[in-house]
């Protein structure tokens, strides 16, 4: 009897041991938190050198880990920005190319299910925007599409949907937040939590709105642009004069028909505010009966007012999570990473929207800290790209990156494992419907950028980035350029050769002198 209770004490203290070791091998892997907004421009980030509006709380990430200067994406639009995120590939090879024909095969191999048969716990909270359900996923709650600002619906894991009382921002938080204090705590995890700001049409929250109307935003210097010399940027239909609309854009209610829907979503408490806004902010524009570039320039005022209300509320609910970490001691064990799914312009070129190879659409914010790891207050001025984010991440767990995955780990760069960093980038956007905008692929290395437009327009473009940072000025077919462009050709073929991108190689060999 003696020798059983013995067996049965030593298997009970192996069992144990066993818990103990697993357990703190889970403490030891890092928790890991994505907040992914959308459409948010490094230009409206004060870390990033904005001097009209302040953003402490993304800045704190920044200022206790690292603020990557050279972040970009692959395609700069929304749906295939989070595509390329999830699987560490491009476009073309995760299928999910534009907003308007594309549905992600969640089949297909991504990060998050890699950490998961690693024994993290995942969830995925607030806009998902690829069409299907989230595969390989614990836990998930998601915006349909684009989603709604106020009152907004969340598809649930049983596909039923349910409308939540509120403001978008706060609820993705506390969403997050519900998920956080529920969770597996033997496991470490991993939450991608998706904001639907800064989308269009740029709705602030009911406390937040009239939050710069005394400030008078700086026109950029490039706004009045008239794209001589490039023609892909003069048939764009995405102005701020042309193409943002006084009703559904700006809320000017009487001016149009086409009302946003989110309006229509709001309680009576909700449209209280709202129209007590922007009522007498109609009012005084019909009274003013502006034209021409007054009116040009007063709707960039008001756009740019509502765009950083928007984003107020942004921050601060990122900022309740990074004090959810502070007062729930999870913050020492947590790699947090903030990015947009790409940049916008702010008035650039006259323009909002993304989608160009133009730096304020191509060029997003990122920042990062990962205590114990990475040292604060660091400015990485590598290239990075959002198809790094996901063998990152792994990298992060101790997870090798799977060989499908076309994306390198930038953590080697600001941990100073490596110091082996990209000396050039392929960009590749498809979409040839909204906006107008001519699909393009290009290379951009650390002072030039060659574009190729083709399909609505067919076009070279090449600027020099250090004496030309606004890319107002196509030196392709100049004088003294021929064998510069020649070079950048022959480095973008072999990009497009690295990541096998078949159509933009088909576009090339139709080139003159092309050896197909």
């Amino acid at each position: 009897m003696s020798e059983i209770k013995q067996s049965w004490k030593l298997l009970l203290s192996l069992f144990l041991l066993t818990a103990l070791i697993h357990a703190s091998y889970a403490q030891q892997r890092p928790n890991i938190i994505v907040l992914i907004s959308d459409d948010h421009a490094y230009q409206a980030i004060s870390a990033y050198g904005a001097k009209q509006v302040r953003t402490p709380n993304i800045d704190r990430i920044a200022r206790e880990g690292v603020l990557f200067n050279k972040a970009y994406v692959t395609n700069s639009i929304c749906g295939p920005s989070r595509a390329v995120f999830l699987t560490g590939k491009y476009s073309h090879k995760n299928g999910f190319k534009d907003n308007e024909h594309s549905r992600f095969n969640g089949d297909q191999h991504t990060f998050i299910k890699e950490l998961k048969q690693h024994g993290y716990q995942t969830a995925w909270i607030g806009k998902w925007h690829l069409e299907t359900k989230p595969q390989g996923i614990d836990f998930w709650q998601v915006l349909p599409g684009q989603g709604s600002y106020y009152n907004p619906d969340f598809i649930m894991m049983d596909s039923s949907v349910k409308r939540i009382e509120g403001y978008a921002t706060t609820i993705t938080e506390d969403l997050a937040e519900d998920w956080l204090a529920q969770r597996d705590r033997s496991k470490p995890f991993c939450l991608v939590v998706g904001h639907k700001a800064t989308h269009r049409t740029w709705i602030p929250d009911t406390s937040d709105l009239g939050s710069f109307d005394s400030v008078n935003f700086d026109l950029p210097k490039n706004f009045y642009d008239n794209y001589s010399g490039r023609e892909a940027a003069r048939v764009q239909d995405m102005t701020i004069d042309k193409t943002m609309l006084l009703g559904y854009d700006l809320k000017m209610l009487s001016y149009s028909k086409a009302m946003e829907p989110a309006v229509s979503r709001m309680n009576p408490a909700q449209r209280a505010k709202f129209d007590a806004y922007y009522g007498p902010i109609e009012a005084s524009l019909k009274a003013a009966n502006l034209s021409g570039r007054k009116l040009v320039e007063w709707k960039y005022q008001h756009y740019m007012r509502d765009y950083m209300s928007t984003g107020q509320s942004l921050d601060r609910n990122i900022g309740r999570l990074l004090k959810y970490l502070d007062a729930n001691e999870l913050a020492k064990n947590t790699l947090v990473i903030y990015m947009s799914d790409q940049g916008f312009y702010l008035g650039e070129h006259g323009w909002f929207d993304k989608r160009f190879m133009y730096e304020e659409s191509f060029r997003t914010p990122m920042v990062m800290r990962f205590p114990g790891k990475v040292q604060p207050g660091i400015v990485s001025n590598d290239f990075v790209m959002n198809v790094d984010l996901g063998p990152a991440l792994l990298d992060a767990a101790g997870i090798s990156t799977p060989a499908e995955m076309q994306g390198r780990s930038f953590l080697p760069l600001v941990t100073k494992r490596s110091t082996s960093a990209r000396k050039a980038m392929y960009y590749h956007y498809y979409e040839n419907g909204e906006h107008a905008v001519s699909p393009h692929f290009g290379i951009r290395t650390e002072r030039y950028k060659l574009i190729r437009f083709y399909k609505r327009v067919e076009a070279w473009e090449l600027y020099d980035l250090q004496k030309d940072p606004s890319e107002m000025h196509n030196l392709f077919g100049k004088k003294g350029y021929q064998k510069l462009t020649e070079n950048l050709k022959g480095q973008l073929r072999k990009l497009i050769a690295k990541y096998e991108d078949s159509e933009a190689g088909l576009v090339l060999s139709t080139e003159p002198g092309s050896t197909k």
